[in-house]
């Protein structure tokens, strides 16, 4: 019987198929699901930030920014068994929650969370397949390794599979 494992704020988690992974209430965050088609190993990461080098302190959750997070979500899964030459990953969030006159980083971070978290992906070599970002509304996603499915859930909006 398979499982759908939880995966917080600023967490992330791998799991082998049948199993799968959800996360709740992506606004600004973003959730990287990653995932290596041969032997079915998957990840999914919640990061909150785009940079641990602009936070002091940032070493005490890697996993709440893109720079750190995406990394160690890889080499959990490597660990794991997966290969990172197989590897593809889907990408959703990303939201402008709240709209403000000015466009300062601040209010931007949904944006600048997608765009740490494609340039991160870029850098391990790891193709983005699909994504679901921006926009002005949060998601809830749950990713199945096995199929590579990442179901897209939004108050209000119909359901969709990337």
């Amino acid at each position: 019987m398979s499982e759908i494992i939880k995966v917080g704020m600023a967490d992330l988690k791998t799991c082998v198929s049948p199993d799968g992974l959800t996360t709740l209430g992506l606004g600004s965050c973003i959730g990287i699901a990653i995932r290596d088609p041969i032997t079915k190993i998957g990840g999914l990461a919640h990061i909150m930030l785009p940079d641990s080098t602009a936070i002091r302190n940032a070493g005490q959750n890697i996993a709440k920014f893109a720079d750190t997070g995406i990394a160690e979500l890889v080499r959990q899964m490597e660990k794991r068994g997966a290969v990172r030459a197989r590897m593809t990953a889907k990408i959703a969030g990303g939201a402008t929650m709240f709209s403000f006159q000015g466009k300062s980083d601040l209010v931007q971070v949904g944006q600048r969370n997608a765009e740490a978290s494609i340039k991160k992906l870029k850098e391990l070599n790891i193709p983005i397949i699909a994504q679901d970002t921006g926009k002005n509304y949060g998601r809830t996603v749950i990713f199945y390794p096995e199929t590579g499915d990442y179901v897209i859930r939004a108050v209000g909006r119909a359901e969709s599979v990337i």
